[in-house]
């Protein structure tokens, strides 16, 4: 119940799920006050979800920031989230990643440059309907055509969101090792959830953060006035976290 009511809530909070709702709205109220109000208001709401500079710099509170590699220190376990595939383009014969695959690349780059030794891939399926694929599998196939051996990758395939990742790591790893030899990989605007959960089950990870949507100010016109898709996008992504970080809290999770 609690993965459907989450999954809903983020719907209904998403920035075009807000400017559609009031634009009806106006149609449907009575009130020959209120109509004008509420297309005004679409029209508003619009304007601030499309301003890139806007979305970035709230973007950029959030995140976690970027580490350089030579502060990363070494580590035993790389715990890579998963979250980027994509099981529904194309032929089955390739794995398909989402704007996200930093998430992977970026840990070939940590074992390839010595800085983990072992990846521990966590994440089974988020689809509400014929949830087959298993994303750890996905990936560890992608790791491991990308020259990743297959000894050094494991698999936890059952977790259908970060608090079941951070319950089934810790107890994959508990006698093997400790929170202070592992980091934490995933998109710098999930990252901050992630601690949360990993800390609330005893296994606190230094972070990691990769795919930001933060970036270098740009105080050009474009940047300032035109209307952006990738800002609605930015505020989509930011939103969608906020709502999961509440509803975890409300659960106990973080």
């Amino acid at each position: 119940m609690f993965f459907i009511l989450s999954k809903t809530l983020y719907f209904l909070a998403q920035p075009l799920t807000l400017i559609i709702l009031a634009f009806v709205a106006s149609f449907v109220v009575k009130s020959a006050r209120w109509k004008p109000r509420l297309r005004l208001g679409s029209l508003l709401l619009l304007l601030f979800f499309s301003n890139e500079f806007l979305a970035r710099e709230m973007a950029r509170w959030w995140e976690t920031p970027p580490q350089p590699l030579d502060e990363v220190g070494n580590y035993e376990w790389g715990i890579l989230l998963s979250g980027v595939t994509k099981s529904d383009f194309g032929p089955p014969d390739r794995i398909y990643l989402s704007r996200g695959a930093d998430r992977v690349t970026h840990t070939v780059l940590l074992y390839k440059t010595g800085h983990v030794k072992k990846i521990l891939v966590s994440g089974g399926s988020s689809e509400l309907i014929n949830p087959t694929k298993k994303e750890a599998d996905e990936i560890k196939e992608l790791l491991v055509v990308l020259g990743i051996p297959d000894s050094a990758v494991l698999t936890e395939n059952t977790s259908r969101n970060t608090h079941e990742s951070a319950v089934e790591v810790a107890q994959r790893l508990t006698g093997q090792t400790t929170p202070d030899r592992c980091l934490l990989i995933t998109s710098a605007f999930h990252m901050p959830r992630s601690q949360a959960c990993f800390a609330r089950v005893g296994w606190p990870m230094k972070a990691f953060p990769t795919h930001f949507y933060s970036a270098k100010r740009k105080f050009s016109p474009d940047v300032w006035l035109l209307p952006s898709l990738e800002a609605i996008n930015i505020w989509n992504t930011l939103i969608r976290e906020w709502v999961g970080m509440t509803a975890y809290w409300l659960a106990g999770y973080v």
